[in-house]
């Protein structure tokens, strides 16, 4: 009668000696940052697109809210104290969030080292598959937006305190590369929140393929709603609807 084998598989060792780590401990660990970065930034990026539509309420309004983030905090902080701390969250939460997808990214391809002979069809969506240069285009973007309404460094009218009249500079019809930019960036995001989102959802509620379906449009949904607040700032101020 046989025996059965009980040897048990053994992990590699590196030239010293010692078992190799690993990865799966830091690539959870990974993924649980991509979340929690994501999750920070998906608000920010509501917050901000609310905020943006006080445009539609007048110059006082919008300049007010403006004055309100400038001012939040004080005495305990100094002017602008609390926003600049918000500013350094949301870019180290940006750059951890760029930094775990690559590591992700890359040692998914490690995992499959040879690449098929006859590439079977790509079930992901489109958004899916431009994640990574969809990442690229909005960072660009974010240091170009910085630049012009936050550093007013390329904005043409440039005057701190005048949010309103920077903004309304800002997208005129002379203007319209700068809408037309913007607009690319923000189809981008869109693109970036769809597939995002779903993710992030799917993960909650994965195993019917009714769930899955109904989950991919509450994401369309939530991109389409994104995409539409904030384009609706250039294109009225373009129109003159906002002057």
């Amino acid at each position: 009668m046989a025996v059965p084998s009980l040897t048990t598989t053994v992990p590699p060792r590196t030239p010293t000696g010692r078992a190799r780590r690993s990865p799966r401990i830091s690539s959870v660990l990974l993924k649980a940052v991509m979340a929690v970065t994501g999750l920070l930034l998906f608000g920010f990026v509501v917050a901000h697109m609310l905020g943006n539509l006080k445009i539609f309420f007048g110059a006082e309004s919008f300049d007010s809210y403006a004055r309100f983030l400038r001012t939040v905090g004080e005495p305990l902080l100094p002017e602008r104290g609390l926003l600049w701390i918000m500013r350094i969250g949301l870019l180290v939460a940006v750059f951890a969030h760029i930094i775990a997808a690559t590591v992700l990214a890359r040692r998914a391809r490690k995992a499959r080292p040879v690449r098929y002979h006859h590439r079977p069809k790509v079930q992901g969506s489109y958004a899916a598959r431009t994640m990574r240069w969809g990442g690229v285009i909005i960072a660009l973007f974010v240091v170009y937006h910085l630049m012009d309404l936050t550093l007013l460094w390329a904005n043409p009218n440039g005057v701190h305190g005048q949010a309103y009249n920077n903004v309304t500079a800002d997208f005129t019809l002379e203007r319209w590369p700068v809408v037309l930019v913007y607009t690319v960036a923000v189809l981008t995001l869109g693109f970036h929140l769809r597939h995002g989102v779903w993710s992030a959802l799917r993960s909650l509620g994965r195993g019917r393929a009714r769930t899955e379906a109904r989950l991919k449009v509450l994401a369309l949904v939530v991109a389409v709603l994104v995409c539409a607040g904030y384009l609706s700032v250039p294109f009225a101020v373009l129109t003159g609807l906002v002057s």
